[in-house]
């Protein structure tokens, strides 16, 4: 399992693992409007081997928590406006959740569907 990303308090160290945030990230994204679904490289299927959410990688930056978030966008809707609010969202959701810093959040449209879910 890789190393999680720690917070440090008085009271000792809280370690929350990337599978955590993933799913964190999964689920706000897919609560986004005009996000139909979640896409994944070859990468992200074997991180999904590894039980991690389709489409999402989580790294470290310098202490930061940096997204790479794959998703599929519904058909008519202006792609820019919507990778930015789930860019926007994601990073409020997994600082809120988590208390860590987000450096990045890079969202890729890989795909535009039509016919909703």
């Amino acid at each position: 399992m890789e190393a999680g990303h720690a917070l440090s308090s008085g009271l000792g160290r809280i370690t929350i693992s990337s599978e955590a945030i993933a799913q964190i990230v999964a689920e706000t994204a897919l609560e986004c409007y005009g996000v139909v679904g979640m896409k994944g490289s070859l990468r992200g299927q074997l991180a999904r081997a590894r039980r991690r959410p389709r489409g999402i990688e989580i790294g470290r930056d310098g202490g930061k928590v940096t997204v790479d978030l794959h998703v599929v966008v519904e058909y008519g809707l202006n792609l820019a406006e919507v990778a930015s609010s789930v860019s926007n969202r994601v990073a409020y959701e997994v600082e809120r959740l988590t208390g860590l810093s987000v450096r990045a959040v890079e969202v890729h449209v890989d795909d535009v569907r039509t016919g909703g879910k």
